[in-house]
């Protein structure tokens, strides 16, 4: 049976994605697909690229790479991502989708068509870079003559892309709306109002999968909280670990359907 496996963005909160690999592993299990968006094609990325979930945390908390990714927030100018290409370049040299196992599709938003587009060949990087480039924060991407922003404004969880070629999906969604919210700044209005945006589409993504894991406890870190990155890992992490016996029972029946 082909496991599928949806790793939806979240910035920093997508760390929990790798404590949610790490569980599944541990189940015995391993993927014939990967897709993933913003911080989910970050993870997915480095995972089919090699990295067990545990490296792949290493990676993400050490200094350079969050100097690479940390933003200004202000009214002036958009921040560019080239730091944090230069990070992707020195851990996934090939930069080539063809190279990865399990296969990988990235998400990404084309801004002037309104349309959301699935990056499954040719150079790996800037497909990433693309889905993580989130609106009035990062300078969009350009690619073929097309405009690439955040993937997440229009498929956040994307199992679209593995129906049809995964016989079970498994969704990570790491993007819970916290219901206590006080109105601090402009940034986390701005923050928060995206959030919910994004989870309407979330809704929609989540009817594509067999089992979906989701920590209500993410809901307390915000997009840019990478300096928490084994906290986060930890929640995902123990989150799965509870649920695995629900998982092993859903594949169980969905095995017994598979092969009547």
């Amino acid at each position: 049976m082909k496991i599928g496996l949806a790793l939806s963005g979240g910035g920093a909160r997508g760390i929990a994605h790798l404590g949610v690999i790490k569980a599944i592993e541990e189940l015995g299990l391993s993927f014939s697909a990967v897709s993933g968006t913003s911080a989910g094609a970050v993870a997915g990325a480095f995972y089919c690229a090699g990295y067990k979930p545990d490296e792949i945390l290493e990676i993400i908390t050490s200094m350079g790479f969050l100097n690479s990714v940390r933003p200004a927030w202000s009214w002036t100018g958009l921040l560019s991502m080239e730091g944090f290409k230069d990070v992707m370049h020195k851990h996934i040299p090939h930069n080539r989708f063809e190279k990865l196992n399990p296969s990988l599709t990235v998400t990404a938003t084309e801004i002037r068509l309104g349309k959301v587009v699935y990056f499954t060949e040719g150079e790996l990087i800037p497909a990433v870079i693309a889905s993580s480039s989130i609106p009035a924060i990062f300078n969009p991407v350009t690619l073929d003559g097309h405009v690439y922003v955040d993937g997440g404004l229009m498929d956040n969880l994307p199992a679209r892309p593995l129906v049809g070629k995964c016989d079970f999906i498994i969704g990570s969604h790491c993007n819970p709306v916290d219901q206590r919210f006080d109105i601090k700044n402009v940034k986390e209005v701005t923050e928060r109002s995206l959030l919910i945006a994004i989870n309407v589409s979330t809704s929609h993504s989540k009817i594509h999968c067999n089992f979906v894991f989701e920590s209500p406890e993410l809901g307390k870190f915000s997009t840019f909280d990478l300096a928490k990155g084994k906290e986060i890992f930890q929640i995902g992490y123990r989150n799965a670990k509870s649920r695995l016996p629900e998982l092993e029972q859903q594949l169980k029946q969905h095995a017994g359907k598979y092969n009547a």
